[in-house]
């Protein structure tokens, strides 16, 4: 096997592989004489099949199978011989097969760049911790109590206002061919007038009501209704207004513990507390994790893969348009956001490489137990499709992937932490819960690396994006 080197520019490379032919007829023959033990033709016995027969019949798709096993075991020695890294599967070109004559093929790859991690032991971190006192118990319990809250009939014969409850029954028609659809009656239905529970319109019509009078309402369903099928079409509902309620707050006691299945108002106010310290403990570390993460994209800076800085920026491109979607947009994502997208999968595939070489130097693995807990985590969000999520993680590689990459993330940033200089900072629980609007909204330019790599440097320089 030869392998020349046809181009060399940053992280490309161009190869070019030649297999002599007698390898290949080697191959090819062995494998034919593998398939002639089996094989039955008029004439022969299995096993004395004429070579030049079995090639006349198997002989293409025998060396079908010739090129794919000697292109990936040649193109992997190749890779080895160079001492080249590939960041994503190599582009393989076949140039020359013919029988009797050299294989040749060329192999594009861009590779892996070479990191020098910075010296993460010298970081000076802060990590921001608060407490949850007996205000945020209280504004916990309010919460609590706004979302159990009950109703009470209204004193005497008032029209319904914003707020209030109205108890209806209705039956709805789409105007343009008089005709009922799904969803398109109930009867008692509590309908809290200005919730926006209903389509745009509707509760406005009933404002101003009182308990005993029927309405005819008048609406038009938005044009990215759910319901296809109803979307941008004119609807009526007659409705029946059988009584009007106004909200009633649930009484802070014992009572209302025990509602949550605890035993007195002392145990939830403590169960209010841990769950705080639980939250307040996450948030703390999500923090110092982005200013580590933000420190380490800073003071790294090297070539990065053009396919793999592609290849994430896909992958966000489709998560924007699919919220954008989701909120009621076209999907269409702008110019302006396309170059934000760009800088922030630019900054993720950066992080990522150097969280991986500071894994791989200091070999840090994510364990099978690890990843079978991840795979229970997610089967648990899914209560009776277990069984089809266990299933789907057996069979895709790439699925499972995507669970053992935040844990060796994780696993790598404690590591990290645990060598830094990690101060801890008392903050207001206001601070600590406060969005870090800054870090979202403006770019800080990166500092002089403190080791560079001998790579040729990136043409653009990520964003400082919260991740």
């Amino acid at each position: 096997m030869q392998v020349k080197q046809l181009k060399e520019d940053g992280l490309a490379h161009e190869l070019e592989v030649t297999v002599p032919a007698k390898d290949i007829d080697t191959r090819a023959d062995a494998r034919l004489q593998e398939v002639g033990k089996t094989v039955k033709m008029p004439g022969f016995r299995p096993g004395k099949v004429p070579l030049n027969l079995l090639k006349q019949k198997y002989g293409r798709s025998i060396m079908g199978e010739v090129l794919e096993l000697v292109v990936n075991e040649t193109s992997q020695k190749a890779l080895e011989d160079k001492k080249l890294t590939p960041a994503l599967q190599p582009q393989i070109e076949v140039k020359s097969f013919d029988e009797g004559k050299d294989l040749i093929y060329t192999m594009k790859i861009e590779v892996l760049p070479k990191i020098e991690i910075a010296d993460y032991r010298k970081f000076k971190l802060t990590k921001p911790v608060a407490k949850a006192g007996d205000k945020e118990i209280d504004e916990a319990l309010t919460r609590l109590a706004s979302m159990r809250k009950d109703s009470a009939p209204i004193e005497g014969k008032r029209a319904s206002k914003k707020g209030d409850i109205v108890v209806i029954d209705f039956h709805g028609r789409t105007a343009d061919d008089n005709k009922e659809h799904p969803g398109m009656h109930a009867h008692g239905h509590n309908l809290e007038l200005g919730s926006g529970q209903f389509i745009p319109g509707f509760e406005d019509q009933l404002t101003g009501k009182k308990a005993g009078e029927s309405v005819e309402v008048k609406v038009t369903f938005p044009e990215n209704y759910g319901a296809t099928e109803l979307a941008g079409r004119e609807a009526i509902f007659d409705v029946d207004i059988n009584e009007i309620r106004e909200p009633k707050e649930a009484s802070i006691d014992d009572e209302f513990a025990k509602s949550f299945g605890l035993e007195d108002l002392a145990t939830l106010r403590k169960a209010l507390a841990d769950q705080s310290e639980h939250e307040f403990t996450s948030l703390s570390r999500m923090k110092v994790k982005k200013e580590l993460l933000d420190l380490l994209d800073e003071t790294h800076d090297f070539a990065i893969p053009q396919g793999l800085k592609d290849m994430e920026y896909e992958n966000i491109l489709r998560q924007v348009e699919m919220d954008h979607q989701q909120r009621g947009g076209d999907g269409e994502v702008s110019e302006e956001e396309k170059t934000e997208l760009k800088d922030i999968a630019d900054r993720r595939v950066r992080l990522g490489l150097v969280l991986s070489e500071i894994g791989k130097t200091n070999n840090i693995q994510v364990s099978n137990q690890e990843l079978q807990r991840a795979v229970i985590d997610e089967a648990q969000k899914y209560p009776g499709q277990e069984k089809q999520v266990f299933d789907y993680f057996s069979k895709n590689r790439q699925a499972l992937e995507s669970l053992r990459a935040p844990i060796y993330e994780d696993k790598v940033v404690d590591f990290i932490l645990e060598l830094a200089e990690v101060t801890e900072k008392e903050i207001s629980v206001e601070e600590l819960t406060a969005e870090d609007e800054e870090a979202e909204t403006t770019p800080k330019k990166k500092k002089a690396a403190a080791k560079k790599s001998s790579s040729k440097k990136s043409d653009e320089k990520a964003k400082k994006e919260d991740e």
